[in-house]
């Protein structure tokens, strides 16, 4: 009888092993200088929408460092690949045909590399921070304070930025060479 009791007692406790190591199976990321919601699916082997819907997201081009993203290692991908473009990753439950895949796929690699260079950019003239302050160049852009008009908030940053950027360089990407060239943008 104690032998069946022991068995019992041991099965119990690696039921509750394995129960807490699938709840612990949702591992949780912080953003850091650089970081990109696509960058951070590469590393943790799952997709741009498992971090958007896992967090809630409103704007996957839009977090902070600092931001907790809760990340899912275990997310299914597919991969599709089309003679004019690299292999992009989606999950099966997003993708209805193949074409739908590959049109999500040319979306997310043009957003991610915009995306890069944005928060490329963010990291060399504040090191990220919105509040950060030089003259009268203000936040995580510097941006002169007279494009902000008064309103410093992240929100109004980030409005004014890609504004900025894409009147004068067209996107992200090219702004980031001309930083690189001239060491200002």
């Amino acid at each position: 009888m104690k032998i069946k009791s022991l068995v019992l007692s041991t099965v119990a406790a690696a039921g509750l092993l394995v129960f807490g190591a699938a709840a612990a199976n949702a591992d949780t990321v912080t953003v850091k200088a650089g970081d990109t919601v696509s960058s951070i699916a590469k590393t943790h082997d799952t997709t741009v929408k498992a971090i958007e819907a896992a967090n809630s997201l409103d704007n996957v081009n839009l977090i902070f460092v600092g931001q907790e993203l809760e990340v899912n290692g275990t997310t299914t991908q597919t991969s599709t690949t089309t003679s004019s473009q690299a292999a992009a990753t989606a999950t099966p439950a997003a993708n209805t045909t193949t074409q739908t895949s590959t049109n999500t796929a040319s979306t997310s690699t043009t957003s991610s590399s915009d995306s890069s260079a944005k928060a490329w950019i963010a990291n060399k003239e504040s090191g990220g921070s919105y509040s950060a302050r030089n003259g009268q160049y203000v936040g995580k852009y510097q941006l002169s304070s007279s494009y902000l008009n008064g309103d410093y908030s992240a929100a109004n940053q980030e409005r004014v930025a890609n504004s900025y950027v894409a009147s004068r360089y067209g996107s992200w990407a090219a702004a980031q060479a001309h930083w690189q060239a001239n060491g200002w943008y």
